[in-house]
């Protein structure tokens, strides 16, 4: 990386949420300087990478400020740090939990977003707008897709996602807003939210606690390392063509029952032991199988990590971390 590309501002919102803390890690690791906003304040530190690099003091600085009714003094912050790159990881997530008061995702995804973007397109000094968005808005893929705009999203948590894709396009066809976006595979790794599938299968196993496997395990993923997608979101961010989606996977697809049994044989552990199978959630998909082609062609990517190594990794944060782990809430906690 030259000099320059070393020197260039970023605005990274949500940058507390799991991909954004370790998104800010590679920035401040390849000598960036980085705003980070969200509406919640920083968790505990196992959250967050970003706060062991030696640059966070000097290079990152962290705004609480919430996009659905701090909209002017955020837009404030942005004035004055004149970012030349927004990566915006900020969004209602959960799927299953969509159903019970979708009117909380639409705000936060479609209407928040929607205003924010029409303040960051008057901005001249931005140079990319990095949507990570999710390829749950294409609903379940028949075999390896590639980027698209058309979509079939089945949960009011892809229709949300949906919605506010379209409405970036129509912002770069009239305004010519430099928007270019991101639809990662099951991103995992260490730091991880404990309510998603391996770090909570990780540290059920360590604490004998029982896994429920929705639909007994048999749809299928992939999972990618968060360094991966880190590196890959940096290149986007600086060299993407605007106006274009960027799949972010690996070509390796596993069914979630698969994912737990080799858990299971990571940490020596039965799978009756650990696995109790339940019902399926609402509005599933069966597969996305998402081909990355493009990535690695245009930008020269490619994923590193094996998720054999991955899942190592992430179990050797877990036991670093397990008395702290199992101390913290291990569901997912909805704020509206």
């Amino acid at each position: 990386m030259s000099e320059a590309a070393s020197k260039q501002r970023f605005l990274v919102i949500a940058s507390n949420c799991f991909s954004g803390s370790q998104f800010v890690k590679y920035l401040l690791r390849h000598g960036h300087q980085v705003l980070g906003v969200s509406r919640s304040a920083e968790p505990h530190e196992v959250y967050l990478p970003y706060r062991a690099e030696p640059a966070c003091a000097d290079s990152f600085r962290f705004v609480q400020i919430d996009i659905n009714h701090q909209l002017d003094e955020l837009i404030a912050l942005v004035k004055e740090f004149q970012p030349e790159y927004v990566v915006n990881f900020a969004a209602q997530g959960m799927v299953a939990q969509s159903w019970e008061t979708p009117e909380h995702w639409y705000q936060t995804n479609v209407v928040g977003q929607v205003k924010l973007h029409d303040q960051l397109r008057k901005l001249p000094f931005i140079r990319r707008y990095v949507h990570v968005t999710t390829p749950e808005v294409y609903g379940s893929t028949d075999g390896w897709i590639k980027e698209r705009f058309e979509f079939a999203p089945s949960t009011p948590y892809a229709v949300s996602r949906a919605a506010c894709d379209l409405h970036l396009m129509s912002f770069f066809k009239a305004y010519q807003f430099p928007v270019v976006f991101t639809r990662a595979a099951n991103v995992y790794g260490p730091g991880q939210q404990l309510y998603r599938i391996i770090p909570r299968t990780l540290l059920f196993a360590r604490l004998g606690r029982k896994l429920q496997l929705h639909g007994g395990g048999h749809s299928i993923r992939s999972f990618i390392h968060i360094d991966d997608v880190a590196d890959a979101t940096w290149r986007i961010a600086t060299s993407g063509t605007v106006g274009s989606s960027y799949h972010i996977s690996t070509n390796h697809t596993v069914s979630i029952r698969e994912l737990v049994e080799t858990v299971c044989e990571l940490v020596d552990v039965r799978f009756d032991d650990l696995a109790e199978v339940v019902g399926e959630r609402l509005g599933k998909d069966q597969a996305y199988l998402l081909d990355s082609g493009k990535l690695r062609s245009e930008l020269g990517w490619q994923d590193r990590i094996a998720l054999a190594d991955g899942l190592r990794d992430t179990l050797s944060w877990v036991d670093a971390n397990l008395d702290t782990l199992k101390s913290l809430p291990a569901d997912y906690i909805h704020k509206p």
